[in-house]
C-alpha cells in the first residue's frame, strides 16, 4: 500500500498516535474551546475522537459509535487524560496487530469490505490529518512532509479507487504538493483552488 511493511505500517500508526498524544499534552486548557474546520467540531472533539478510535480499535469494538459519539463522549476529558488513554489504547492494538500473520492482514473485514491492511491505514490517515486540524486552529506549525503524509495520500487514492474514481485517484497537486493534495481529498480545501475536480474528494456525493 505504502511501499512498506506490515510490521513498517503497524509501527507507523503507532508512532502517529505517540504523536498525537504528544500533541494533546502540550494543549492549554483555553486552546480546547478553539473552532476547527471540522464542521461543528473543536479542538476538544477532534482529540476525543481520535482517542476513542484507538480505544474501540484497540476493544475490537470500531465501528459501534459515530465519529460524533465518540467525541461526546470524551470532550470533556482534560487533555493529559486523553493523552494517556490514547498512548494505552495503542500499546494494546499495536500488540494486537504484531501478532496477526500476511493472511489476516490481507483478509476482508466483511463487516466493512476492508481489508485490516486498509482499517489500520485508514486509522494512520485520520490521526495524521486530524493533528494537522488541530494545529491548523490553533495557529501552530505544520506537518507537511513524513511517512504520516505519504499514508494518507496512499489511503486516499486507495478509497478513490474503490469509490470508482480512478482518474481523481491519478490527479496530482500543482508542485506535486502532497499535502495539498490530502487536503482536498479529504475534504479540507476546495479543489478547485488547486486546479482539482471536486471527484478528488473522497467525501463528495457525485
Amino acid at each position: 500500500m505504502t511501499g512498506m511493511d506490515r510490521a513498517q505500517v503497524v509501527a507507523g500508526l503507532d508512532t502517529e498516535f505517540g504523536l498525537f498524544a504528544d500533541l494533546l499534552d502540550a494543549l492549554k486548557d483555553t486552546d480546547r474551546d478553539a473552532a476547527t474546520r471540522c464542521a461543528g467540531w473543536q479542538v476538544r472533539d477532534v482529540a476525543a475522537h481520535v482517542t476513542a478510535n484507538a480505544l474501540d480499535s484497540a476493544d475490537g469494538t470500531i465501528g459501534t459509535r459515530t465519529p460524533d459519539d465518540q467525541a461526546r463522549a470524551l470532550r470533556d476529558t482534560p487533555p493529559r487524560e486523553l493523552a494517556a488513554l490514547l498512548r494505552e489504547a495503542a500499546a494494546r492494538l499495536t500488540a494486537s496487530l504484531a501478532r496477526l500473520d500476511d493472511r489476516v492482514w490481507q483478509s476482508v473485514n466483511p463487516r466493512f469490505g476492508r481489508t485490516v491492511a486498509n482499517g489500520v491505514l485508514t486509522l494512520w490517515y485520520d490521526a495524521f490529518v486530524h493533528a494537522d486540524d488541530i494545529r491548523t486552529a490553533l495557529g501552530h506549525p505544520r506537518t507537511t512532509d513524513g511517512p504520516g503524509l505519504a499514508a494518507s495520500e496512499t489511503w486516499l487514492r486507495a478509497e478513490l479507487q474503490r469509490l470508482g474514481r480512478p482518474h481523481a485517484a491519478t490527479a496530482t497537486a500543482p508542485a506535486a504538493d502532497p499535502m495539498a493534495f490530502v487536503l482536498a481529498a479529504s475534504g479540507r480545501l476546495d479543489p478547485a483552488l488547486i486546479g482539482l475536480d471536486h471527484d478528488v474528494n473522497v467525501y463528495s456525493v457525485r
